[in-house]
């Protein structure tokens, strides 16, 4: 009864940091490679080569660690309904 408890818990789980990963990618912003770029050179992409700063470094951060927090609970899940 404890696996069963604990198991749908983590499924819940795992569906609220799935929907949590959509919305964090689809928050981010659109990096614009098209094909004036490939025209170009790449000359544009000089300066556009800079580390993300404010919003857009906290969406990636985040990005990673739910990320990271959905195979755990994957794995979890995996573990305890094979035992």
């Amino acid at each position: 009864m404890e696996d069963f408890l604990l198991y749908n818990i983590l499924l819940v789980l795992l569906i609220i940091v799935s929907i949590l990963i959509i919305i964090a990618v689809m928050m981010q912003p659109a990096k614009n490679d098209n094909a004036s770029t490939a025209l170009s050179g790449g000359a544009s992409e000089l300066f556009s080569r800079q580390k993300p700063r404010g919003f857009e470094a906290f969406m990636q951060k985040v990005t990673v660690i739910l990320g990271i927090l959905f195979f755990a609970i994957a794995l979890a899940l995996v573990y305890i309904s094979s035992h």
